[in-house]
């Protein structure tokens, strides 16, 4: 799952709203200090355009991960990936905060709602990796996508934010789309629990980020949030994955470490991307891990979602794309 991902994100209107992936809220942290001195443009290519850039291989770096779940097999436990998974956003956190000089100790008070946001980072991750694992790679991805919205909803509740009508209109079409992508008549399908399962992953990755809005906004450093979940996440999986271990073949275990190595690109690009340029300029080009991770799964697996998932994908996409550009309208408006 799943799979770095503040200062700026946690303090601005349109994070708030749609919900950033954790990692990113710790690239905006460190993003927005190295802005400050670098300045917004160098030669060449704009700031804006080398955070596109680095967005599209962020997220080709996450769909890459999910391929690497896919390829490793059934035979190997959800779990056993995700422990590799962690075991790079880790030490990428780990390395990030000494580079950074920064203090390992959480804001007082922020102590239980790191644990929640790990708690529930870690049940998305393992929902992710499942889905990831039996269902079409871009119909798991897209269920993940689901994430932003779910947070709008959690939000509501958590910090008391009143959705605007947009934001109303955006989660129900996205939802829409989620339903066309796990098809619930189809109690009886191959698809449909494992559909319900990621879903239930990005419902809980949604979660997890409204208590990161919520710590952000009690000043909490976003890399020091990224390594506490991957430290909680690694001392679930360890004790499991010593029980139930399955020895990898030397085909599995560069399956395994393709998964590894898909999660440190996206952290590493995703933290690159919020030091070119801000959320609002180039969160909505996330998206397109959808499109590597259909590209992969028909390039490896032959697949090819049928006419209602592409809809769905088509309704979600769009509701995020739309959301953005109302966030962003929004913005400009009370500028």
């Amino acid at each position: 799952m799943t799979e770095v991902e503040n200062n700026e994100a946690s303090h601005n209107q349109n994070q708030q709203q749609t919900g950033q992936q954790t990692v990113q809220q710790a690239g905006q942290q460190t993003g927005q200090q190295m802005r400050q001195q670098t300045g917004q443009q160098t030669k060449g290519l704009t700031n804006r355009q080398k955070g596109i850039i680095c967005v599209l291989l962020e997220a080709m770096g996450f769909a890459l991960m999910s391929t690497g779940v896919k390829l490793a097999g059934s035979r190997i436990p959800f779990f056993e990936k995700a422990l590799f998974r962690n075991l790079v956003a880790l030490l990428f956190a780990f390395g990030v905060m000494k580079a950074h000089h920064e203090s390992f100790r959480p804001k007082k008070g922020n102590g239980t709602g790191i644990l929640i946001r790990s708690v529930f980072g870690t049940i998305g991750i393992f929902c992710n990796f499942y889905a990831c694992g039996v269902l079409l790679l871009a119909n798991a991805n897209m269920l993940n996508k689901l994430a932003p919205f779910f947070s709008i909803l959690f939000s509501l509740f958590l910090l008391h934010e009143k959705p605007q009508k947009a934001q109303i209109l955006g989660v129900i079409v996205a939802f829409t789309g989620m339903l066309f992508i796990v098809k619930p008549g189809a109690f009886q399908g191959s698809d449909f629990l494992p559909s319900v399962i990621g879903v239930i992953g990005g419902a809980s990755a949604g979660f997890a980020y409204t208590w990161v809005r919520k710590l952000g906004m009690n000043g909490e450093n976003g890399t020091l949030i990224v390594f506490y979940f991957s430290l909680f996440s690694m001392c679930v999986c360890v004790p499991v994955a010593a029980i139930h271990f399955v020895v990898p073949t030397v085909t599995e275990l560069m399956f395994l470490i393709l998964t590894g190595t898909g999660a440190m690109i996206g952290q590493v690009f995703v933290t690159k991307a919020y030091f070119f340029a801000p959320a609002k300029e180039i969160s909505v080009y996330d998206y397109t891990q959808v499109i590597f991770a259909g590209i992969f799964g028909y390039a490896l697996f032959g697949e090819v979602p049928d006419a209602m998932s592409i809809t769905g994908i088509i309704l979600i996409c769009g509701a995020g794309v739309a959301m953005y550009l109302y966030n962003n309208r929004s913005a400009a408006a009370a500028a």
